[in-house]
């Protein structure tokens, strides 16, 4: 029996050989950047005739991801029709730009592609690709955890022997917050080849023993020339040389030397063991660089009291409200745990990724979902009882004020609709750029940003425009991803550029900018202050007080480099002492006293993007993260 299986395993072994033997050779293009009124569509449509006219001697086409510019729609479409010029297959993945600022929430790039991962043979070589996040909200790249679990499933499906090569927009390493998982997968593979972009320019890296390449962006920037990168895997061999694109008139194409070139692996170069803890998020790789789970233990003051793992990433905050505790995936699901166990007690499936945070009312729950409506359903048993059709994606989250709500979607237009029936009250229709944040909302006015460098302000009973702050530059400078907070008087909010800014609530005049921030910003329980983080491990205390900048403090928080945009969270004790939470983009929270910015513990959830920290009374916390978890913490002070 033993001879037998012998002789099969290496019967297959020389089959797979033997197909390794043909020639695979297909074009690598990354960071195309398709925007309208750009030059670097001009750029791919001279690559894409330029690999028309070799046709015969290519096979496909890879992408690996920034496709668009700005994520949006028409970017979209028009990178469609520009690529569907090709006379060969494609196979195409998403980047940053193309779901970090999609007014779709990433719903148009794989409905106009057909799919978000691919998976397909040639020569004998499995080609697996999957988008990098991250998705909506600005943070580290991470592998949605629905994807991470495709990946490690084809892993698990795919023979031993078997060449494998794989495409993501980012690096392996720690530009992805979940890089040792996406490893830990294709180590269980005979992976050749890790292919990416992101950088712009043709890189070879090593990912802890997995070989990797970034390839260049087709404008001719640093490159000197319109370009991409052609690959020939022959005889065992992969190589990659640099194509010069032939001009309009179809002159000038050239294949320059090989810049990258090696033996194919025979045989799988990880073994099982080196792959083992994939499946456990507290296995850490011994080099991790960030805050590890051994911190845990050293603030016993923290201590979880239940935990769940969804099977999709989280792209809004948890919220409570009683027994419940309710949450939405990117699945599309809204789902209801009970608040004392986690324990699944209803879900509800939208048509389309949920990335609004729920808000509670009574017995109503309203949420928005990139399908184009806005739900309400029914608290106790998650019954619809009413959805409003929009005319694009809903990524806003809804606040609901005397059983009136107001949110923000895709389609330009800023609603108020009744809580009972969900009969629309107002509409403003002159919103510039799409709506994510939660708006800040009073008896005085309704305030919001856009991805347009805007920020409103309307009044809450006639949707009547009160006045429209600017922010200059890019639109990625735009106030869309802060949840403006208000006192004395005064909005504040922090835009991309690092910016804080005081405006006048009546006029929207600025009263004061300072350097500081990014997106995140919160504001005492009393009023008298916000709390700013930076982008680079520090934290301001600003005073709200007066038309001067004051600053009441400033610390080096030890959260390193941080660029989330989730608000962080005030508890007022009964002590008087005022604690702020402070959550991270890798997984942290960090608990600061609010009058001196003096540490009092921090903990470690998960490693990537916290979206929410809710309180529940003094000794509760309620939060959620975008790799899918929701856990609610006991704390003492």
């Amino acid at each position: 029996m033993k001879r037998i299986i012998f002789l099969a395993v290496l019967c297959l072994s020389a089959l797979m050989l033997t197909a390794q033997t043909s020639t695979v050779k297909f074009a690598f293009i990354a960071d195309t950047h398709i925007a309208e009124g750009s030059g670097t569509n001009n750029d791919l449509v001279q690559c894409i005739n330029d690999i028309n006219n070799l046709q015969k001697e290519l096979q496909f086409v890879i992408f690996a991801g920034d496709i668009t510019e700005f994520g949006n729609d028409e970017e979209i479409f028009l990178a469609k029709e520009i690529i569907d010029k090709l006379e060969i297959p494609y196979y195409i993945v998403a980047g940053n730009h193309d779901s970090k600022w999609s007014e779709s929430g990433c719903n148009t790039f794989a409905k106009v592609f057909g799919y978000e991962n691919f998976e397909f043979e040639s020569g004998g070589i499995k080609f697996l690709g999957s988008n990098s996040g991250p998705n909506m909200r600005m943070a580290p790249a991470l592998l949605p955890h629905e994807s991470l679990m495709w990946l490690d499933s084809i892993a698990k499906a795919t023979p031993r022997e078997q060449p494998v090569i794989f495409v993501n927009h980012y690096p392996q390493d720690t530009s992805m917050l979940n890089y040792f998982q996406v490893l830990n997968a294709l180590k269980q593979t005979n992976i050749q080849l890790v292919m990416g972009g992101h950088w712009h320019r043709n890189t070879v890296l090593d990912y802890d023993g997995v070989p990797g390449v970034l390839g260049r962006a087709p404008a001719a920037g640093r490159n000197g020339h319109v370009g991409y990168n052609i690959v020939t895997i022959s005889n065992n061999r992969i190589s990659i040389n640099e194509r010069k694109a032939a001009d309009g008139n179809g002159k000038g194409g050239k294949t320059g030397k090989v810049w990258y070139t090696r033996e194919m692996f025979p045989e799988p170069q990880f073994t099982p063991d080196m792959a083992s803890g994939r499946n456990n998020k507290y296995a850490l790789p011994a080099n991790f660089p960030w805050m590890t789970f051994d911190v845990n233990r050293e603030y016993p003051q923290v201590k979880t009291i239940w935990e769940i793992q969804d099977e999709s990433d989280i792209g809004c905050g948890a919220v409570h409200s009683g027994k419940y505790v309710l949450y939405a995936n990117t699945k599309g699901v809204v789902k209801a745990l009970d608040t004392a166990t986690g324990a699944l007690k209803w879900s509800f499936a939208t048509g389309g990724k949920v990335f609004s945070t729920p808000a509670i009312s009574g017995s109503r729950v309203v949420i928005g979902s990139t399908d184009g409506y806005i739900y309400c359903l029914n608290l106790r048993k998650g019954k619809l009882l009413w959805k409003y059709k929009c005319n694009k994606s809903v990524l806003g989250s809804p606040v609901i004020m005397d059983k009136v709500i107001y949110i923000g979607a895709s389609d330009n237009i800023f609603r108020a609709l009744s809580l009972r029936r969900g009969k629309l009250i107002w509409e403003y229709k002159s919103v510039k750029g799409f709506v994510e944040c939660k708006p800040f909302a009073d008896k005085e006015q309704i305030v919001f940003g856009d991805w347009g460098n805007s920020l409103y302000s309307l009044d809450p009973a006639t949707g009547k425009e009160q006045w429209i702050w600017r922010n200059k530059g890019s639109r990625m400078f735009s106030p869309a991803a802060v949840w403006p907070v208000k006192s004395n008087g005064r909005i504040f909010i922090v835009t991309p550029d690092r910016k804080c800014h005081a405006i006048d609530a009546r006029t929207g005049k600025g009263i004061w900018t300072v350097d500081g921030g990014r997106e995140s910003i919160a504001l005492s329980k009393d009023g008298s202050k916000i709390f700013v983080k930076n982008m680079f491990n520090s934290i301001q205390c600003w005073s709200t007080l007066s038309d001067e900048t004051r600053l009441e403090w400033s610390i080096q928080s030890g959260l390193g480099y941080d660029i989330a945009p989730t608000p962080a969270a005030t508890i007022l004790l009964k002590d008087g002492r005022e604690m702020l939470l402070v959550p991270t983009d890798k997984g942290n929270i960090f608990c600061f006293d609010s009058k001196n910015g003096n540490l009092v513990w921090k903990y470690k959830i998960s490693v990537a993007l916290i979206n929410s920290i809710e309180p529940l009374g003094q000794d509760k916390l309620l939060i959620s993260t975008m790799d899918g978890v929701v856990t609610m913490l006991s704390v003492t002070f």
